[in-house]
């Protein structure tokens, strides 16, 4: 069995998808099953990397449009080595992958789609998209989604359900390590008061301003840390000024990845305030659980945030936008010794039966077999 992974980007370009396509292709070789990538390159150079024995065709871009790559070589890469390949492994939304499978000879070859998310904010795309994207559902053999509440909401897989598969997404707690002398650092940094803290790019679904706002709402034993950077940081500076909280709300930038696991271990607890479908499960919530921190996250319409985030068990889920529901929460949980402890066993418990890279991996061989 020879499989090609067909995404964006891959690593070592940092983000969700390209987290969960890495833990895939590794995974699956260290299994031996032939694994290799496409992608497009994050500059515009087209090259072969060989990464850990096994292949990454990278595609330069010729431009992008709206998060889109566009790459005549990405198309020439497929139809050039897809003969290679028994099972093409798809991850979306990635409208260049789709028009490239147009192109490419798909003849005895399984399509297996990893659905990431629908496509949201990019609503005159979509509608140019459409008929290529319902093409390739009819298409597949197999369609993953990395929840089954993702799965049952989705409009663009309502007609396909009975091909869609539920596959939560694992990660490698491994990858991740605390440094004591950081966190001590970490925790003498901010007083040694209760830290929430938040992460991901400052971009308009993630609700941080929300949870900026949610600072007001809380006594003076706790800060909030959010690390990212992103096209909203300038204004959620300028919020945080507006406000005064300059002592009680802290942008780090971006954290780098020997950092990132201090930071999880230096918190109290992990906070996800996003808005919009646009965030569909929420990766670096498995990061928190997997240092027994709990969680408050939000009740986003139609994704599976707040089922990773499985209410009363690994912590609290609150309404979208509501700086003092996200305060409430936070004290509720901070606020009882017994519950907090129950919550930070829960989460860790919830890690390791459910999202484990591992068990992520075993059940997409095995749905490989089953194709």
């Amino acid at each position: 069995m020879k499989v090609l992974q067909v995404g964006k980007f891959y690593h070592p370009v940092s983000g969700g998808v390209e987290s969960v396509t890495f833990d895939i292709t590794e995974l699956l070789n260290q299994k031996d099953i032939v694994c290799d990538v496409l992608c497009t390159d994050d500059g515009n150079n087209t090259r072969t990397d060989i990464i850990n024995g096994y292949k990454v065709f990278r595609a330069g871009a010729c431009f992008h449009v709206q998060s889109t790559s566009l790459s005549i070589d990405y198309i020439k890469l497929l139809r050039q080595h897809i003969l290679n390949y028994d099972i093409l492994h798809v991850h979306l939304p990635n409208p260049l992958a789709t028009i490239a499978l147009l192109f490419a000879k798909l003849e005895g070859k399984k399509i297996v789609l990893h659905w990431h998310s629908d496509i949201i904010k990019q609503k005159k795309l979509l509608t140019l998209y459409k008929p290529f994207e319902t093409w390739m559902l009819k298409r597949a053999d197999a369609i993953i989604g990395t929840s089954p509440v993702y799965v049952d909401c989705s409009e663009a897989l309502s007609p396909v359900r009975a091909k869609c598969v539920d596959i939560p997404i694992g990660i490698d707690d491994g990858l991740l390590e605390a440094d004591l002398t950081k966190v001590q650092e970490i925790k003498h940094r901010y007083s040694e008061k209760k830290i929430i803290f938040s992460l991901g790019r400052l971009v308009y679904y993630k609700g941080f301003e929300y949870l900026i706002s949610a600072a007001k709402e809380l006594s003076d034993e706790y800060v909030i840390v959010i690390g990212g950077t992103g096209p909203l940081e300038a204004k959620l500076k300028q919020q945080i000024i507006s406000l005064g909280l300059q002592e009680r709300v802290y942008l780090t930038g971006r954290i780098e990845n020997e950092d990132l696991g201090s930071y999880f271990e230096a918190c109290s607890l992990f906070c996800l305030p996003s808005i919009m479908k646009s965030e569909a499960f929420g990766v670096v919530q498995l990061e928190a659980m997997s240092f027994s921190k709990p969680i408050i996250a939000t009740n986003i319409e139609g994704s599976g945030t707040s089922w990773v985030n499985e209410q009363g068990t690994s912590g609290l889920n609150v309404r979208v936008k509501d700086p003092q529901a996200l305060a409430q929460a936070i004290e509720n949980v901070l606020g009882d010794d017994e519950q907090y402890e129950f919550f930070c066993r829960q989460a860790r418990e919830r890690f390791e039966q459910s999202f484990r890279r591992e068990t992520m991996v075993d059940k997409i061989i095995s749905l490989y077999g089953k194709i």
